[in-house]
């Protein structure tokens, strides 16, 4: 028997003793087998997430590549997720660093402009657009490391301890973070809303 045969009995015997309910042990177990039509499933199970999250973080324009992306990441690390998270959250820990690594590399500094290009921010006033323009604009804004959090926070609402596992990063770290996101908000967003 090969070595990745071996590693792949190891990791579907720890599933086998982990909380999923049985349709995802299922799929899991079987995307781990290579079987197409699960990957499938999985993929229509957990793409809407993780979509709307890409869709945030890097705009329109790059949301639908960089799912796929996340979904053939998740696919050949499946095998390494080690339960110390809900798969969730370790699934929004992989999709929240493809992100980041795709803004670092196209921005050197670090921000998106997608939803900016669309709005003059000189000439930014409510009566232009929408609330939820409004709020994607300032969010498009934020540092992408504020800008996951909040979106894990209050988007996917996922707690601060899935948070912190998902960034690899202190529960404390998270609050204070997301507490300088949502102080950044208020300061991004006050000014349009006072321009009324």
């Amino acid at each position: 028997m090969s070595h990745s045969l071996n590693v792949k009995k190891v990791f579907l015997n720890q599933l086998a003793e982990t909380a999923f309910p049985d349709d995802e042990l299922q799929i899991i177990e079987r995307c781990l087998l290579d079987e197409r039509h699960a990957q499938r499933q999985f993929y229509e199970q957990y793409s809407g997430k993780v979509y709307r999250l890409m869709y945030r973080m890097v705009g329109p324009t790059n949301a639908d590549d960089l799912t796929q992306q996340v979904f053939l990441c998740v696919f050949h690390k499946l095998g390494k997720f080690q339960h110390r998270s809900s798969f969730a959250t370790w699934l929004f820990r992989v999709a929240t660093n493809e992100a980041l690594q795709f803004l670092r590399r196209r921005q050197p500094n670090f921000r998106t402009s997608h939803v900016c290009d669309k709005i003059d921010e000189t000439a930014c006033t409510t009566d232009q657009f929408d609330q939820r323009d409004l709020l994607e604009w300032a969010l498009s804004q934020l540092e992408p490391n504020l800008r996951a959090i909040f979106l894990l926070r209050v988007i996917d609402e996922l707690s601060y301890f899935e948070i912190a596992m998902s960034l690899d990063i202190a529960e404390g770290t998270v609050a204070s973070r997301l507490s300088r996101a949502r102080c950044c908000l208020r300061e991004i967003i006050s000014p349009a809303l006072n321009l009324v």
